[in-house]
């Protein structure tokens, strides 16, 4: 059975499990040092600029925590929207490894402004105060909207400007591209962003995430850092080939262009149901919506999602890689059926 749960409910797309039967086939050197892991590497860098040290790590929370431990410090602060993923789904982890406290920003859509930042950096200087370092960036967010261009480069050249780095956490950072019709590299490196931890399992694949320094200076000493942040896969091949199958042939935009459309195509169908209604613009994978309370349960047992806000029945429905229009009417049907008292 499909779901609209979440895009980690769904399985592995085919050429990821290929590369990863290939990847088994003999030994190799552990930790990164053998050939299916550089030749990963060398792909990523074509995506993203020859300068980009590329780090791999188990899993999205693993790789926002270790990026920002290794360009703060511990009297830092780290501004990011309230409901950034690192502020809200990773049980303060950020906030226990890094050492630093997490400056939240209040927003109806998932996205930051330059004017919220600025607020903020009163206390620069200031020996009682958390000093803001970082500002973290989520595309697409957590509400399932995308950062446009300019947003990005507004945000990145103030940071700069204030001496803060930017961090992104791009756990759908394919959906976003695909969004934007945009690269990889264009809304990351050519939009200012420093630091980006890049996401692939939401997209297809099994475990692939990574950490890149687009100015490697800032990485220099994210080896010990991942070491100790229990990040550092000896069997790292595994990890690293799947992100040389995913941004092989487009097979990331390919992926992340069906999860958009079906996301897309869910938000029409749904909101001409009575009854139910559309909360935030669907710009990515993700659609939020208001629906009635009792039919909320009903649902959820032929269609597992998730509650967004049980105070105001807001629940949030995502497709994946894999989802297929019929997935899409079958769930919009079994919504309809159940919305009769």
């Amino acid at each position: 059975m499909k779901t609209f749960a979440s895009d980690n409910w769904s399985g592995v797309h085919p050429d990821v499990m290929a590369a990863l039967a290939s990847a088994n086939k003999e030994h190799a050197p552990a930790y990164g040092n053998g050939g299916i892991t550089a030749a990963a590497i060398e792909r990523i860098r074509q995506h993203f600029g020859k300068k980009t040290d590329v780090c791999f790590v188990f899993g999205g929370t693993g790789a926002n925590v270790t990026a920002l431990a290794s360009i703060t410090r511990p009297y830092n602060s780290i501004i990011c929207a309230d409901v950034a993923h690192i502020n809200v789904h990773e049980a303060g982890a950020t906030e226990h490894f890094a050492g630093c406290k997490l400056i939240s920003l209040p927003t109806k859509d998932g996205k930051i402004t330059v004017e919220q930042i600025e607020e903020k950096l009163g206390v620069l200087g200031d020996a009682h105060s958390a000093q803001p370092s970082v500002v973290s960036l989520t595309q697409a967010t957590d509400y399932g909207t995308v950062y446009t261009l300019d947003e990005i480069r507004k945000i990145t050249s103030f940071a700069h400007s204030n001496g803060l780095l930017v961090h992104m956490d791009g756990a759908r950072i394919s959906n976003a591209a695909v969004s934007l019709g945009k690269t990889l590299k264009e809304i990351t490196v050519d939009a200012g962003v420093d630091v980006l931890s890049l996401g692939m399992t939401k997209n297809g694949a099994m475990m692939a995430e990574a950490v890149l320094f687009f100015n490697p200076e800032l990485g220099q000493d994210f080896k010990h850092v991942r070491m100790n942040g229990m990040q550092l896969a000896s069997k790292m091949r595994f990890m690293a080939v799947q992100f040389d199958a995913m941004l092989t042939n487009d097979l990331w935009k390919r992926n992340a262009t069906n999860a958009n459309n079906m996301a897309k195509l869910l938000a029409e169908k749904a909101s001409k149901v009575q009854g139910v209604s559309i909360t935030q613009k669907v710009e990515a994978n993700e659609v939020f919506a208001i629906m009635p309370k009792h039919a909320i349960a009903l649902v959820q047992k032929q269609f597992p999602f998730y509650v967004w806000n049980e105070k105001t029945s807001e629940v949030r429905w995502i497709a994946s890689f894999d989802t297929i229009e019929k997935d899409v009417l079958d769930f919009v049907t079994a919504i309809k059926n159940n919305l009769v008292v």
